[in-house]
């Protein structure tokens, strides 16, 4: 049987696109967003009730992402806008910048507070994210369809 999120690849392939300005906005390069990305599950809340069933960001996995975030600064992909792109957040840049956070001596007092920050900033964005497909299912009216797909792979 085909699970819900399944159907939505294309949707979320549109808003992907539409959100790329929030992305660029962020404290995440595209190429950190997409890592951020791969740790979220989305889920249907109370897929059977059309009052209110949300799509929501499930972030838990997160966590084990974010520490990944760092090489992504120290390594970028070459290409345009790769490392001097404004979503990239690395500093006085690459591996100086990686050892000296490393060794405790960055600027910003530890990679703990950095992290903290970018997993916030990352839920943050991830339930935006949710929202954002939510309202496009509503508008192309495929929400009902979906929502009966969630609630019936719930069963």
């Amino acid at each position: 049987m085909e699970h819900w999120t399944d159907r939505i690849v294309g949707d979320r392939m549109t808003v992907d696109q539409q959100f790329t300005d929030r992305v660029e906005s962020s404290p995440f390069s595209r190429q950190q967003w997409g890592l951020v990305m791969t740790a979220i599950e989305f889920e249907i809340e109370d897929p059977a009730d059309n009052e209110v069933a949300r799509l929501v960001a499930d972030t838990s996995a997160l966590p084990s992402v974010i520490p990944e975030l760092d090489s992504m600064d120290e390594h970028p992909m070459a290409g345009p806008g790769s490392s001097a792109g404004p979503g990239n957040r690395g500093g006085d840049g690459g591996v100086l910048s990686g050892i000296k956070d490393a060794l405790g001596l960055g600027g910003d007092g530890g990679g703990d507070d950095r992290d903290e920050e970018r997993l916030a900033a990352a839920e943050r964005l991830a339930d935006e994210y949710a929202a954002d497909l939510q309202a496009h299912l509503e508008e192309t009216d495929r929400w009902s369809t979906v929502r009966a797909a969630a609630a019936e792979s719930d069963q």
